[in-house]
């Protein structure tokens, strides 16, 4: 690994995504807000057709249309053939690439912007995957990033595009925009009230779905999920948008009342769950991924009903990302596995809420 690349590692293992720190309206319950576009050039098949020096001459593209942008931020590239898997699955927990990415064995890489704000995934399932993300409920500023990255790089890349049909992708579901908007919300009133399931399929009728907190085949972790819009074919951009901002106020409203019904109609097992949630963090001395993301999620959820004070969410935020195995291995320097990184999660936990 050469210096910039060991760099922009220590720089994600100290600082903070920007996302993470916002602090504005809906902060308590929307994590952040993300705009991806999937493009792909007109002189090469698509990724899935095509061969490895067909792939190396996308990333050199891309590469040049990044470094002929005067209006884009310097971003640092990364090689996916060049990094480890250890790597890799950091990349894939702090968001900037995707698990699909990561477990990639073709030539493709990542362009990561200043403080995490965008990344371009090259060679995924498109031959390029433009994404930005910011902290809170702000979809129309994520889109209008990514709709100035995405102008900038038109002008030396040319876009597979269709008067009829728009953008060309490899999955039919992203033609049109061929954006994605999701946002990352934190929903435990709704789940602890089995209203996840209904209200799935509710959202699906007009238009979004729901899953996991890294998208697509991933499970709830947490408490949080990832909201986003189902198809891009026959819709502006705007009013794309303009729906899941209206869609994820909704939801905050409902989790509201979800949250409120529970301290009120069950403000004793509410506070329970929050007290067990805070014991469990502070004494225990091996934490499972899964059980201090839930732990922490009910901490969360105390802190907004003010059962549970001194922790702001960007603290949970950060304790987010940092629980996460690869971020512990990474961190401690060397290979833990078992009890060796439950043990080591515990810690961490301690530390980072000072108990």
């Amino acid at each position: 690994m050469d210096n910039e690349m060991e760099n922009l590692y220590t720089d994600l293992l100290v600082d903070l995504p920007q996302w993470c720190v916002h602090d504005g309206e809906t902060a308590e319950l929307v994590i952040s807000s993300r705009a991806r576009l999937a493009r792909n050039l007109t002189t090469l098949p698509f990724v899935h057709r095509t061969i490895k020096n067909e792939r190396f001459r996308v990333i050199e593209q891309v590469e040049k249309a990044v470094q002929c942008s005067d209006n884009v931020a310097r971003p640092v590239y990364l090689s996916l053939l060049d990094t480890s898997e250890l790597d890799r699955r950091v990349l894939v927990e702090r968001r900037l690439i995707s698990p699909a990415l990561a477990d990639g064995t073709r030539p493709a890489g990542v362009f990561i912007g200043p403080g995490e704000t965008f990344s371009l995934m090259v060679n995924e399932e498109d031959h390029l995957r433009l994404q930005t993300i910011k902290g809170g409920l702000q979809v129309c500023a994520a889109w209008q990033e990514a709709d100035k990255i995405d102008t900038e790089l038109s002008k030396t890349l040319d876009f597979a595009f269709s008067d009829e049909f728009g953008y060309l992708t490899s999955c039919p579901s992203n033609t049109g925009t061929g954006m994605r908007l999701s946002v990352l919300i934190h929903l435990p009133g709704l789940t602890l009230a089995d209203q996840m399931d209904p209200l799935g399929r509710a959202m699906e009728e007009i238009g979004f779905t729901v899953r996991g907190l890294y998208g697509e085949g991933t499970g709830r972790s947490g408490n949080m999920y990832q909201v986003s819009n189902q198809c891009t074919l026959g819709h502006a951009e705007q009013e794309i948008v303009e729906r899941l901002d209206r869609v994820t106020r909704r939801l905050a409203v409902y989790e509201e009342r979800a949250c409120d019904a529970l301290a009120s109609r069950a403000k004793r097992q509410t506070e329970d769950r929050v007290a067990r949630a805070y014991g469990l963090l502070k004494h225990a001395r091996l934490l499972g991924e899964m059980e201090a993301m839930d732990a922490l999620s009910m901490l969360r959820m105390g802190a907004y009903l003010r059962i549970f004070k001194g922790m702001e969410s960007s603290a949970f935020n950060q304790l987010m990302i940092a629980v996460q195995p690869a971020h512990i291995r990474m961190t401690s320097g060397r290979e833990l596995a078992g009890e060796e990184l439950e043990e080591r999660r515990a810690e961490l936990v301690r530390e980072h809420l000072r108990f």
